[in-house]
């Protein structure tokens, strides 16, 4: 059984893109695997940086996750700053990596050129050190990545490699796959483009956690066109197209078979609300819960934290012990 790693930033509400593009997929894939899915709240730390904020967000994540159904019991559900170990690794792993090959990361310097009249972390520059350690610290074999990410793999295996040569085997090299395709949901004002936190407005965005008005609301409003057939057709007809696809992904029903059953824009705009709420309306109801049971949803992450850590210790000891660092005495 492979080890998976897939992390998640506590940055910005869940939305519907979120879940059904790769958390369902996070869902129906913890029993194939021997899972490991962490809540990186030091990575947020780039963009976070009000007082209070990261630790709430963590939390309504956590919440989320356990509510979409990843069982703790199965997948370990951590939280990166709660594991000391990952910026212990991350200083050797900044040591194993060059400036050279950081300064050729492609996110650093979209991201950088974004911010240009703004302060720029330097923790932007670092942070596939950072990362690095997030994948190596679990000897991860699979790390589902879209192709935006792959360059964050190659750079951990490239140090990987590194540190092996020097110091001999120690990490295992992890290997990119493509995560299993998840429904393809786009912004519903937008529907060129996907649904993303970063929009410039929340009406084609539909969170997680919005009211059952909001949603059918956001749906009844989606951009169409000014035909009046429902036909799949991605290019000329993206928003009755993307209102199939949500359709499907929420009800189990090919695209195809749905295309027959309506004739009209209002009724498929209608139903697809209607589907999507009978799928959040209880992710909802149980993140109410937990968030209503501190306690509860503290033992849960306690116990991804707590195997988590176990394998992280040995791990980092096992470079430690590589490197010749002087034992604890």
């Amino acid at each position: 059984m492979p080890r998976v790693l897939s992390c998640i930033q506590p940055t910005g509400s869940v939305h519907l893109g979120n879940y059904l593009g790769a958390l369902v997929n996070w869902v129906s894939g913890q029993h194939d695997g021997d899972v490991f899915h962490g809540i990186v709240d030091l990575h947020a730390l780039t963009v976070i940086d009000t007082p209070g904020l990261i630790g709430t967000q963590t939390l309504e994540l956590a919440a989320l996750l356990f509510a979409c159904g990843l069982d703790p019991d199965v997948a370990t559900v951590f939280v990166q700053s709660h594991i000391h170990e990952h910026t212990e690794l991350a200083w050797i792993m900044e040591c194993t990596v060059s400036f050279g090959e950081l300064s050729r990361m492609t996110q650093f310097k979209d991201k950088s050129a974004r911010r240009e009249a703004e302060f720029v972390s330097a923790g932007l520059f670092t942070y596939p050190a950072l990362q690095a350690a997030d994948i190596l610290l679990y000897d991860a074999d699979e790390v589902p990545v879209g192709d935006d990410q792959r360059q964050h793999i190659e750079i951990t295996r490239d140090i990987a490699v590194r540190f092996n040569h020097r110091f001999g085997d120690t990490f295992i090299l992890p290997k990119a796959v493509h995560p299993k395709a998840g429904a393809r949901v786009m912004d519903l004002q937008d529907p060129t483009s996907k649904m993303s936190k970063s929009a410039t407005s929340d009406s084609g965005l539909v969170y997680l956690l919005d009211d059952n008005a909001s949603i059918s609301r956001k749906f009844k409003r989606a951009v169409t066109d000014s035909d009046s057939e429902v036909k799949y057709d991605i290019a000329n007809k993206p928003g009755i197209s993307n209102l199939l696809d949500i359709l499907s992904a929420s009800t189990g029903k090919p695209v195809g078979e749905l295309v027959s059953q309506y004739s009209q824009y209002g009724a498929l705009k209608s139903d697809t609300g209607d589907a999507v709420i009978a799928v959040v309306e209880p992710i909802r109801t149980r993140f109410q819960e937990l968030m209503q049971d501190k306690g509860e949803l503290a033992r849960l992450l306690s116990i991804g934290n707590e195997r988590a850590r176990n394998v992280a210790a040995v791990t980092l000891q096992r470079a430690h012990n590589a490197i010749g660092l002087l034992p604890r005495i």
